[in-house]
C-alpha cells in the first residue's frame, strides 16, 4: 500500500507510521510542518526504514508543494493527523486553530477530491466536538463544541461531509479518546506526572482530577485507524475507545502506586481549565462490530510501558521542556 501521513511528527501520526512499516509491502510518505524529531518522540525512527520518506511542509503555507507530493507519490490512502490540538491556548489564538484545522483543510481537500488513485481519506477528528460526553455517546450524537479547538474540528468535519455528499469523496472519520503511550508529548498528564514524580516535584491536578477521561493506548488506536483505513465504510465515523472511563485522579493514583509514591504527598489540586468537559466517554460498538477492532492493552500495563520509556531515555527526557509552546 502507498500511504501518505499528514502530521507525521505528531504522537499519533508517528505511531501510525511505525505500525505501517511493520508490513514490508507498505510505502509511506510523511508530511509535517516541523523538522523530524528525534527517536525520543518518533518511534518509527528506530528502524531507519528506506520505505519512509519525509517532507517538511506546512498545510497553511505549502498547499502547492503538498499537491506536488500527492501528484508524484499517488497515495492510495491519505491519513490526516495534522491539527492545532491543545485546548487551553485555543482561547488565546482561536484564529490559529481555525486556520489550520479548517481553512487549510479546505485547500487540501480541494486537491485530494480530484485524485483518482485515492481509495480512502482518513480524517482524525475528536470527541470534543460533542462537548461533555455523558451516557451512551454514539457517532450520530449532535455536535456541541465548548472550546475554540473543538469548534474548529467540528467545522472541519462538517466541511468534509459536503464533499462526501457532492463528490462521493472517500472519507472516513476517526474520533478517539485520550491517547497515551511511549513517545508522547511530555506535557501530557501521564508522562508529565511520571517525570514530576521522578524529579521529586508535585503533580498539579486541575479541578482535583475529577474530570472523567477514557485513556487508551496509542497502539490500540493505530490498529483501529489502520482497520478503518482499509475496511471502513465510506462516509462513516468510527469511535475508538476503551470500556468505560476513569478519572484523572485515579490515573495519577495508579502512576503513584506503580512508582512507589504516596498520592497525597505527591499532588496538589489547582483550578479547573476553562471549558474542560466533565465527562469524556464515547461508545465504540460500531468499530468493534464493523472493523472487528478491540483495545488490547490494559491501562496498568500501558502506564508501566510509559514509565519504562522515560526511565530508558531519562538523560534525554531531562533536556526537554514540560510546557506546551504554541506555534501559529
Amino acid at each position: 500500500m502507498k500511504v501518505l501521513v499528514i502530521g507525521s511528527n505528531s504522537f499519533s501520526g508517528s505511531d501510525f507510521i511505525d505500525l505501517l512499516l511493520e508490513d514490508e509491502s507498505n510505502e509511506v510518505v510523511g508530511i509535517s510542518r516541523s523538522p523530524e524529531k528525534s527517536s525520543l518522540f518518533l518511534s518509527y525512527k528506530r528502524h531507519n526504514d528506506p520505505r519512509f520518506k519525509f517532507y517538511q511542509l506546512n498545510l497553511n503555507d505549502d498547499a502547492d508543494r503538498i499537491a506536488g507530493v500527492v501528484e508524484q507519490f499517488k497515495p492510495e490512502y491519505v491519513v490526516n493527523f495534522a491539527a492545532q490540538s491543545e485546548v487551553a491556548p485555543s482561547w488565546d489564538y482561536p484564529e490559529h486553530w481555525f486556520q489550520t484545522n479548517t481553512v487549510a483543510l479546505a485547500s487540501l481537500i480541494k486537491t485530494l477530491r480530484r485524485c483518482r488513485h485515492l481509495k480512502r481519506y482518513v480524517h482524525i477528528s475528536s470527541p470534543e466536538v460533542y462537548g461533555s460526553c455523558k451516557g451512551q455517546v454514539l457517532e450520530t450524537a449532535p455536535l456541541n463544541p465548548t472550546t475554540p479547538y473543538a469548534a474548529s474540528k467540528a467545522a472541519a468535519d462538517l466541511l468534509l461531509f459536503t464533499y462526501v455528499k457532492n463528490f462521493d469523496f472517500p472519507l472516513v472519520i476517526i474520533r478517539s479518546t485520550n491517547v497515551y503511550g511511549p513517545h508522547q508529548q511530555l506535557w501530557k498528564i501521564i508522562p508529565r506526572s511520571i517525570i514530576q514524580l521522578r524529579s521529586g516535584r508535585k503533580i498539579a491536578l486541575h479541578g482535583g482530577g475529577k474530570a472523567m477521561k477514557s485513556y487508551i493506548h496509542i497502539r490500540d488506536i493505530s490498529r483501529g485507524e489502520l482497520a478503518a483505513m482499509i475496511n471502513g465504510t465510506i462516509g462513516s465515523i468510527y469511535h475508538l475507545s476503551p470500556d468505560g472511563g476513569i478519572s484523572v485522579r485515579n490515573v495519577v493514583e495508579m502512576i503513584c502506586r506503580t512508582m512507589g509514591c504516596e498520592f497525597d504527598k505527591s499532588t496538589i489540586a489547582v483550578d479547573e481549565r476553562l471549558g474542560q468537559d466533565a465527562v469524556y466517554v464515547i461508545d465504540s460498538t460500531k468499530a468493534r462490530s464493523e472493523l472487528k477492532w478491540l483495545p488490547e492493552i490494559e491501562i496498568q500495563d500501558g502506564i508501566k510501558g510509559v514509565i519504562q520509556w522515560i526511565e530508558r531515555d531519562w538523560s534525554e527526557v531531562q533536556k526537554q521542556s514540560l510546557e506546551y509552546v504554541h506555534r501559529p
